[in-house]
């Protein structure tokens, strides 16, 4: 018989909420002092220091030294993950209101905007291309994923996406993936993934080191608007 996932010593590691309070302040990708964190977490040092610890040794957090100061980030993708999917699940619960963001205090502008979740594009300006590229029927919805049309093939194909490679065997090609911020689905899986590359290579979007938000570029936002009108 194999062993159950540890998911019970996850969950009690995010149910403290200075703890949830201080992994959501990094869900931005950002790497914070402790002080900043127990700021944010609207703790003393010391409480801050007893959550960071426990943080750190539960998998969530990762450290590092610079001089006297202890620095901290979300330890990987998996972890930004969860985090976004128990906020997406709270977001999910409460009534809806029109194109309602999460308001977050702690979580800056150009999050909401435009970030990386896992290897493709999110926040607004992905929901955005995401609703364009729907009715401009480059894609058409297929249960939980999307299919791409005979006119999506011609364009994707031109715009340099390289769909048999997308389309590899044991990867999701083209999934909803609901929008944490915006309430919304932008794209994700193998298509999303080629299209954010894609993006960066073409200097359409910068990323930031050592954080999760992305900047479009004035190339960016002038391909947006002659592809898709944003």
């Amino acid at each position: 018989m194999h062993d159950a996932p540890e998911i019970a010593r996850i969950a009690n590691l995010l149910a403290d909420p200075a703890r949830a309070r201080i992994l959501w302040t990094l869900i931005d990708g950002t790497t914070r002092p402790a002080g900043e964190l127990a700021y944010a977490a609207n703790i003393s040092a010391q409480s801050a220091s007893a959550h960071l610890a426990k943080l750190v040794q539960g998998g969530l957090l990762a450290a590092q030294v610079q001089g006297r100061h202890r620095y901290f980030r979300i330890a990987g993708a998996e972890v930004a993950g969860v985090i976004e999917g128990m906020a997406s699940l709270n977001v999910a619960s409460r009534p809806r209101t029109p194109r309602a963001a999460l308001p977050s205090p702690s979580v800056p502008v150009q999050f909401l905007h435009a970030r990386t979740c896992y290897g493709h594009l999110a926040g607004e300006m992905a929901v955005r291309v995401l609703e364009k590229m729907l009715q401009a029927q480059w894609l058409m919805p297929e249960e939980r994923d999307f299919a791409v049309t005979p006119l999506g093939e011609k364009k994707l194909t031109a715009l340099g996406v390289d769909l048999p490679a997308a389309r590899r065997p044991r990867r999701v090609f083209a999934r909803a993936c609901v929008d944490l911020t915006q309430r919304r689905a932008h794209l994700g899986g193998a298509l999303g993934d080629a299209l954010l590359e894609l993006y960066v290579a073409r200097g359409w979007i910068q990323r930031h080191r050592r954080s999760r938000v992305v900047g479009i570029t004035p190339r960016g936002h002038e391909n947006f608007r002659r592809l898709f009108g944003i």
